[in-house]
Formats: structure tokens, sequence, C-alpha cells
């Protein structure tokens, strides 16, 4: 196939782009040009935020619009496309308010998070730009996602405080759920979208919720690191010391599970992601702050 991504060069975009290039299809990426690219790929440079006269002769089998936050941005994609098959863009749960009744499905109303902001907003308009001028895309809502390339520091300061030996810090009694989805499922259900064109075009993505207890237990084992918990009350605010957000939520991934029976086992995700980090330490957005605040504090 012929492949646009845009992006190409962080985490989701980059792992896309390296996967669809290993399979041997022609992979058009769309960036500023300021990062290293994926070996095989053609790179058209443009801003994401205006419109690019470079595709208007081109052809595309599969649109991968993953660098998309806003109606505006997602206007200037579709405007800048000549000739096109399958657009799948990769939302996120963040649409879903933190007050509908878990799990999320995707007959859910969207609107405002309280948690996520602007970013969960701005995702609802280019949904609705997609779709009103596209009814025939794919609209993917992901969790959390993990695995190589993850430049978030997320998994990252879990395996750092293993590396360290120190015990971890759990807010409350660490059974807030979690969900994930890994990139290589992601790669997976694209393709799955793409050859079966499902019915159903608004599709939540994930692995099975797991509890941040196991999700720790999980990153020390990678690590081959002895975990000890302390449990953290309430007094504290959860961001100062724990990667995530003092929310819990639980996707409905029926529809996915449609296309792709089978995720990955989260272990090997974390295996591939924790070896990954150990060669490339400099590529994660590493926040001091947590064990700041964990050390005047605890």
């Amino acid at each position: 196939m012929k492949i646009l991504i845009t992006g190409g060069t962080v985490f989701v975009s980059r792992y896309l782009a390296e996967y669809f290039v290993g399979k041997d299809h022609e992979v058009t990426v769309m960036n500023r040009g300021t990062h290293p690219q994926v070996k095989g790929v053609r790179l058209i440079r443009a801003d994401k935020s205006e419109p690019c006269s470079s595709f208007r002769n081109m052809t595309f089998d599969l649109v991968l619009a993953v660098n998309i936050y806003t109606s505006g941005e997602m206007n200037a994609l579709l405007e800048s496309l000549g000739d096109y098959g399958t657009v799948i863009f990769i939302s996120s749960s963040a649409v879903y308010p933190e007050t509908t009744a878990l799990p999320f499905r995707e007959t859910d109303p969207v609107g405002r998070n309280a948690v996520w902001g602007d970013y969960g907003w701005n995702k609802i308009g280019a949904e609705q730009t997609l779709l009103q001028r596209c009814p025939d895309a794919y609209v993917l809502r992901p969790p959390y996602f993990y695995g190589k390339y993850q430049n978030i520091y997320r998994e990252a300061f879990v395996f750092d405080c293993a590396e360290k030996g120190m015990p971890f810090y759990l807010p409350k009694d660490g059974t807030m759920p979690l969900q994930f989805f890994h990139v290589g499922d992601l790669c997976r259900l694209i393709e799955a979208i793409e050859e079966k064109k499902p019915e159903d075009h608004i599709i939540n993505t994930g692995n099975r919720p797991i509890d941040i207890n196991t999700y720790v237990e999980w990153c020390y084992d990678v690590v081959g690191a002895e975990l000890v918990k302390v449990f953290v009350d309430a007094a504290h605010p959860q961001r100062g010391y724990f990667p995530f957000h003092d929310y819990a939520y639980v996707l409905d991934t029926h529809r996915q599970s449609l296309l792709l029976p089978e995720t990955w086992p989260e272990i090997v995700g974390l295996e591939e992601e924790y070896a990954w980090y150990r060669e490339h330490p400099q590529e994660v957005m590493k926040k001091t702050a947590y064990e700041t605040y964990i050390r005047e504090h605890f």
C-alpha cells in the first residue's frame, strides 16, 4: 500500500512508520523535518496546521492521522490530500466525560473531560471535522499507549525507581484501574480495519484493565528488582509523586476484539519498552519533580 502518516518521528507515529516500512509498504511521512526520520520513508516537510500542496498529485491507499489534535489541523490535512482511500484517526479516550458510567462505550456521548481539559475537547473537534468531511473514515479511541519509543515519563519513571532500589509510592490502596494499548497492537488493528472495513467506524482500543498495583509489580519484575510498596493517603497530590492522574477509567473494547481477538501480553510489551529505554534514556522527557516530591515529603 501507499501510506501517509502524519508525524513519523516520535513514539506512536514513529513506531507506525517503522512497522509499515518493515512490511514493504510505501510510506510517506509528513512532519517539519526537525528530527531523524525512520529509514525507508519518504519525507514531506510541512506544518500540520497549514494545508500542504505537495500531496495534491499523490495517491494514498491509507492515511493515518496520528499527531492531529485540533479541528484546524484535521481540516488542513484533508484539504492537502488529493486521491486517498481509508483514513484512520488516532483520537483519544479523553473525549468521554469523566462523569460517564464505566466502562466507556463508543455509543456514549462525548464531552469535555475535567481531567484532560482542552486536549480531549480538541480531539472531539478533530473527530467531528473528519467524520463530517469523510464519513467513511475510522476513529480509534485509545487509553494509554506503551511500548518501544515511549517518550513520556510513565513506565520509565517506574523503571528508574526500580533500578535505584527505591520503594514505590502508590496512591491510596493501589486499586485504581489503568488501561493500556501496545503500539504494536495498534499496527495490527489498523491492518485489520483496512482488510475487513468494519461497519463500526468508532472503535475503543485497549488491553484488559489492570490496577496500579499490578502495573508497578510488572515494571519492577521487568527490571528484576525487589518491590517495596508504600501507600500514600489522599492528602498528597497524586501527580506530585505518581505519573498518572487520579482518574480511573475503563473502556469497553468489544468492537476491537472482533477485529483483534488477542493483544500483546503486557509483560512482553513492558520488556520491549524497558530494553529500548535502557539504550535510549535521553529520548524520554524525564520529570525530576517526582523524585523531588518524594524526597521532600516521604
